[in-house]
C-alpha cells in the first residue's frame, strides 16, 4: 500500500570537480575528486582521499485535520465528521568506509514508519415514528481506525556528500520502500431509530504493502572551515505544507576509528520506575530524579576497539564567571564490535545539583562525555541538562486555609529561574483539601490528623504528577507539622533508590510537645459536648500520646522554628509564638532556628530568605545534617 507523498525539491549542487565512487551493494556516496586545496597561508587543511564515516539521521512529520458539519438532506438534522491524519518517519543512517579504505563508502539505514488514521462521524435526525405523534431525535455514531506501519532494519541506502572549493556542501539521502502492513477497524452506533438498529465493530484484515521511497537533500547553504574539510556536522530542516522533513549528519574521514555519536539523557515517568522518558533540552527534570545518560558510540573501523567513556560534569556559574574544573562522574571501559554502534548507559542521582553549594541557583548542568584511548581524549560531546528544585509542598495549619501562602509561588520563581514550582495543599481542592479550622472563633467540626494526613497524601502525589518530580520537600506551618509527621510515619514510601519521597520537612511554629493553650481552650468545649477535633488533638496530653506512636522519620531531614515574640502566657513560664512555646516547637530536633514572630507571620518572606532557603538550597557537596557524606570526586585527566 502506498502514501501519496508531496513532490519534494532536490538540491541542484553543481557537480563540476565530482566524480560518482560507485559503493558495494548497500549504496552509494558522492565525493570530490579531490579535496579542494587549502588558500595560501591556511594550515592544517585536510588533504584526506579516503571514504566518508558517521551517521545521518532522516525524519519526517505529517500531521493534518479536518472537521465540518452540514444540515441533513431532510433539513432536520446536522451531520459532522471529524479526521486526523499523522504520519511519522525516521531513519537512521549509518555510513562506513570499506575495508580497503580507497574512498569507498558503504550506507544501510534502520528505517521506519507510521501512517495512522482517525475519523469519527455523527449525525441526527428528527421524524415521527408510525403510530407516533411527536418526532423523535435518531442518531448514529461512525467511527474508522486506519494504521500502517514498517519497519526495516539494515536496508540498503544512498548518502551523498558534494563539496566546493569554498567548503560549501550539501547532504543528500535517499532510502528504498519499506514493506508495510496495514490494519484496521470500524464501528458504529445507534440510538432513537423507529426499528431498532444494531451496530458493532469491524476489523480489517491485515493487508500487505509498501511504503515510497524517501529522497531528501540539503539546500547547499553549509560550509565547513577550510582548516577542518573532513568532519562535517550539522542538521537541516524544510516544511512542505503540513511536511516537514529533518535531516541531522555527523561524517568524517581520516577520523579515530570510534566517535561519539550521540548524548541523551532520559528521566523516569512519575509514577512509574524504570518508566524511561527522555529529556529534551526543551524540557527539564527535578532535583533528585535519577536521570539516564545514554552516550551512543560507533566503532567506523573493521576491527573491534575498545577504549574508555568519561562521563563529567562541568559547572557554569554564569555571566563573567570562569568554569569551575570539571567533575569525573563516571568512568566506564567498553568494547564495540567492528562497524558497530554501542550505547553506554550512567545512572546520575540529581539531588542537590540544582544549586551550587553556596546556594546559589543552578539550572542548567553541563555534561560532557569523553572517548579515551591510552591515555589520549578522541572525542567528546557535551550537551546541557535542565534542572529544577524539587517541588515545595506547603501545608497549612490551625486555623488557616491554602490562602497563607499565596506570595510563595512568586518568591520560588524569583529565586530559581528554571522553574521552582509550590503547592499549597487545599489550592486545588480536587486533589486534597485539608481542614483545622477556619479562625479562632469557629466552633465547627474539624479534620482529625489522620484525615488531613490523608488528604496531605493526595496532593503530594499531585505536586509529584504535575512536576515529574521523585522527591519532594514540605513546610509545614504549626498543626500542619503533625499531619507530615503522621505521613511520614505512616504513608511515606521508599523508592528503589534507597531515598524517602520527601526529602526535608521543615517545620513553622508545629507544637511537637502540644500547647497549653490549646489545653486552656479545648478542656471548656469538651466539658459542654462540644470538642473541636484538631484543637483537642494539640493538647499536651494528646500530643504526648501521639510522640509515643508517630516516631519514623524515615531519613527525611527535620528542621524547626520557633517564634519568640510572645511573653509567657496560657499558665506557661516560656516564651512562645503566641500559641506554641519555644521548647515545643523544637522538640528533640537537631536543626533548629528562633525569631522574634508570632504564629501569624511565619508564611512571611523573611522566613522564606533567612529559615527555608538556607535549608533547601543546598548543593551537593553540603552536608545535610545526619547524613554521610562519600569521599572527594575524582578529577579528570
Amino acid at each position: 500500500m502506498r502514501r501519496p507523498t508531496p513532490d519534494l525539491p532536490r538540491s541542484r549542487e553543481p557537480m563540476s570537480k565530482l566524480r560518482l565512487i560507485p559503493s558495494l551493494a548497500f549504496g552509494l556516496i558522492l565525493t570530490s575528486a579531490a579535496n579542494p586545496p587549502a588558500p595560501a597561508g591556511t594550515p592544517g587543511a585536510a588533504q584526506c582521499p579516503r571514504g566518508w564515516s558517521g551517521s545521518v539521521q532522516f525524519t519526517r512529520k505529517q500531521m493534518s485535520t479536518l472537521s465540518k458539519s452540514a444540515p441533513r438532506i431532510a433539513g432536520k438534522g446536522i451531520q459532522t465528521s471529524n479526521s486526523t491524519t499523522n504520519y511519522d518517519y525516521s531513519a537512521r543512517i549509518r555510513v562506513r568506509e570499506t575495508p580497503e579504505r580507497r574512498g569507498y563508502s558503504v550506507a544501510t539505514a534502520n528505517a521506519s514508519s507510521l501512517l495512522s488514521f482517525s475519523e469519527s462521524r455523527s449525525s441526527t435526525d428528527q421524524a415521527v415514528c408510525s403510530g407516533e405523534r411527536q418526532p423523535r431525535t435518531m442518531s448514529g455514531s461512525f467511527t474508522t481506525q486506519r494504521e500502517t506501519r514498517a519497519s526495516t532494519p539494515g536496508v540498503e541506502a544512498n548518502v551523498s556528500v558534494t563539496m566546493s572549493a569554498n567548503g560549501a556542501y550539501s547532504i543528500g539521502i535517499s532510502v528504498p520502500a519499506l514493506h508495510s502492513t496495514t490494519t484496521g477497524s470500524s464501528s458504529s452506533s445507534y440510538s432513537g431509530q423507529c426499528y431498532p438498529k444494531k451496530g458493532g465493530t469491524t476489523n480489517v484484515p491485515p493487508v500487505e504493502g509498501r511504503t515510497d521511497p524517501i529522497s531528501f537533500s540539503t539546500d547547499g547553504s553549509h560550509r565547513v572551515p577550510l582548516s577542518n574539510l573532513d568532519h562535517l556536522s550539522g542538521s537541516y530542516s524544510k516544511k512542505y505544507g503540513n511536511v516537514t522533513d529533518t535531516l541531522v549528519w555527523d561524517l568524517r574521514r581520516c577520523g579515530t576509528p570510534l566517535r561519539l555519536v550521540d548524548l541523551k539523557f532520559e528521566d523516569m515517568k512519575f509514577p512509574l520506575w524504570e518508566a524511561w522518558r527522555e529529556v529534551t533540552p526543551e524540557t527539564t527534570t527535578v532535583d533528585g530524579n535519577i536521570v539516564r545518560m545514554r552516550a551512543i558510540v560507533a566503532n567506523d573501523s573493521g576491527e573491534d576497539q575498545s577504549a574508555t567513556l568519561m562521563f563529567k560534569d562541568r559547572d557554569q556559574p554564569g555571566k563573567n564567571m570562569p568554569e569551575g574544573p570539571a567533575k569525573l562522574l563516571k568512568q566506564v571501559s567498553f568494547n564495540v564490535p567492528a562497524g558497530e554502534e554501542k550505547t553506554v548507559d550512567f545512572l546520575w542521582d540529581t539531588s542537590g545539583h540544582a544549586w551550587y553549594d553556596d546556594g546559589r541557583p543552578k539550572h542548567r548542568q553541563s555534561i560532557k562525555a569523553e572517548i579515551w584511548d591510552n591515555n589520549k581524549k578522541i572525542d567528546d560531546l557535551s550537551r546541557n541538562l535542565n534542572l529544577a528544585p524539587r517541588p515545595l509542598v506547603l501545608v497549612h495549619g490551625y486555623w488557616a486555609d491554602w490562602s497563607m501562602w499565596r506570595t510563595w509561588p512568586s518568591m520560588l520563581n524569583e529565586t530559581h529561574y528554571a522553574g521552582w514550582n509550590a503547592f499549597a495543599v487545599g489550592e486545588r481542592p480536587g486533589n486534597g483539601k485539608m481542614d483545622m479550622g477556619e479562625s479562632a472563633t469557629s466552633l465547627k467540626p474539624t479534620k482529625t490528623i489522620s484525615q488531613n494526613a490523608a488528604e496531605l497524601t493526595r496532593y503530594i502525589r499531585y505536586a509529584q504528577e504535575f512536576s515529574n518530580a521523585w522527591h519532594v520537600d514540605i513546610v509545614a506551618h504549626t498543626m500542619g507539622g503533625l499531619v507530615a509527621r503522621q505521613y511520614i510515619h505512616l504513608s511515606m514510601p521508599i523508592y528503589p533508590d534507597g531515598k524517602p519521597q520527601v526529602a526535608h520537612l521543615l517545620m513553622l511554629g508545629t507544637p511537637n510537645l502540644g500547647s497549653p493553650c490549646a489545653d486552656v481552650m479545648s478542656a471548656p468545649l469538651e466539658a459542654i459536648g462540644k470538642p473541636v477535633e484538631a484543637l483537642r488533638e494539640m493538647r499536651t496530653g494528646a500530643v504526648a500520646q501521639f510522640n509515643k506512636h508517630i516516631v519514623e522519620r524515615k531519613g527525611v531531614e527535620f528542621s524547626a522554628l520557633a517564634g519568640t515574640h510572645g511573653v509567657p502566657r496560657c499558665y506557661s513560664l516560656d516564651f512562645n509564638d503566641g500559641f506554641t512555646p519555644v521548647p515545643s516547637a523544637l522538640w528533640t530536633i537537631a536543626d533548629t532556628a528562633r525569631m522574634n514572630i508570632l504564629y501569624d507571620t511565619m508564611a512571611s518572606g523573611g522566613v522564606f530568605s533567612d529559615f527555608v532557603m538556607p535549608r533547601i538550597a543546598k548543593g551537593p557537596g553540603v552536608r545535610p545534617a545526619g547524613i554521610k557524606l562519600e569521599g572527594p570526586k575524582s578529577r579528570t585527566p
